[in-house]
């Protein structure tokens, strides 16, 4: 656990699902995923993972809808919301609502 200043930080679909199977304790990492994203601190470690895909509810899978499927993290302050306000702003900027 770490309060140290966190930066974003492009995350492979492979090590987005590592990170989760090493720090997510109640559920795996999703089958797919559209796009992942990731919090790093000053020394380059990363901290928590944002992994983003198509909606579950096939009512809302419009092809212009996205959801967070799954985050994690080593329990750093303040990751989530880095990742959640960065996945959104990542989502709507490729046109997805």
């Amino acid at each position: 656990m770490s309060d140290a200043p966190l930066h974003l930080v492009p995350v492979r679909s492979r090590e987005a699902k590592d990170f989760v199977r090493a720090w997510h304790h109640h559920h795996p990492p999703p089958a797919g995923q559209i796009f992942a994203v990731g919090a790093a601190d000053e020394t380059g470690t990363l901290r928590a993972v944002a992994i983003v895909g198509k909606p579950v509810a096939r009512h809302l899978d419009d092809g212009a809808t996205l959801e967070v499927t799954r985050t994690a993290s080593d329990a750093t302050r303040n990751a989530n919301s880095l990742l959640y306000g960065a996945a959104w702003r990542a989502a709507k900027a490729l046109g997805y609502r």
